[in-house]
């Protein structure tokens, strides 16, 4: 895949430094950025990369110099144009189907994060604080991420 945009870049980066900042002060786990590699499956192997991770603190474990074994709690993916909407379907059901309990799809365009996981789907506006139950204690608010 070629590199992602300059508006993608900096919502995965904004993304990932307000996780990293509110999951460090709380000592909740570890967040990833910079499309880290999930290694999914074997033979054949299947490795997905979202644009911002999450793993809880008691499943964190060993840090691998490759790709880490196993779905992280949180994908947060950050919409492309280019994306058409099955696709965005299809990734967010193979985060689900391998143990990922919540997935946030960034739309740049409506200004919104679409929170789905296997209990539903929530969206949250630009004038509301994100709430995720993956991430005790989280009210993110969406405007900082759209700032």
């Amino acid at each position: 895949m070629s590199p992602s945009g300059e508006e993608h870049g900096l919502l995965s980066a904004t993304i990932a430094s307000l996780l990293f900042t509110f999951v460090k002060a709380n000592d909740l786990g570890v967040v990833y950025g910079a499309e880290t590699g999930f290694k999914l499956e074997s033979d054949p192997d299947t490795v997905l990369a979202p644009d911002v991770a999450f793993i809880r603190k008691e499943r964190v474990g060993h840090r691998s110099k490759g790709y880490r074994i196993g779905p992280p709690d949180l994908a947060v993916e950050v919409i492309s144009p280019s994306e058409r909407e099955s696709q965005i379907e299809r990734k967010v059901a193979q985060w689900l189907s391998f143990g990922t309990l919540s997935v946030w799809l960034v739309n740049p365009n409506s200004k919104t994060i679409e929170v789905v996981s296997v209990k539903g789907r929530s969206t949250f506006k630009e004038t509301d604080d994100l709430v995720d139950e993956v991430i005790p204690g989280l009210r993110l608010p969406i405007s900082e991420i759209f700032d």
